[in-house]
């Protein structure tokens, strides 16, 4: 799956979550995911968890935060 088809997984909607980044609609907040990752909870105790996500899902929260970070610096 490519990196483009992984972030339409992640979505916005003003009134849902508090306008934060949840994967595809549902109240699952990418924050919860990668806290949970950070705490070593594993991508199959993930899955357990959260019966209605998919694999692509948890890589689609890795590839969003990636992104959000990958941000240039300018300098003087």
């Amino acid at each position: 799956m490519n990196s483009t088809h992984l972030l339409t997984r992640i979505t916005q909607v003003s009134g849902q979550c508090g306008g934060r980044p949840c994967i595809r609609g549902m109240r699952i907040r990418v924050s919860d995911i990668l806290e949970m990752l950070a705490e070593n909870v594993t991508t199959a105790e993930i899955l357990e968890d959260f019966p209605d996500l998919e694999m692509a899902d948890i890589q689609a929260c890795l590839l969003f935060a990636a992104r959000r970070t990958d941000v240039p610096q300018l300098t003087a």
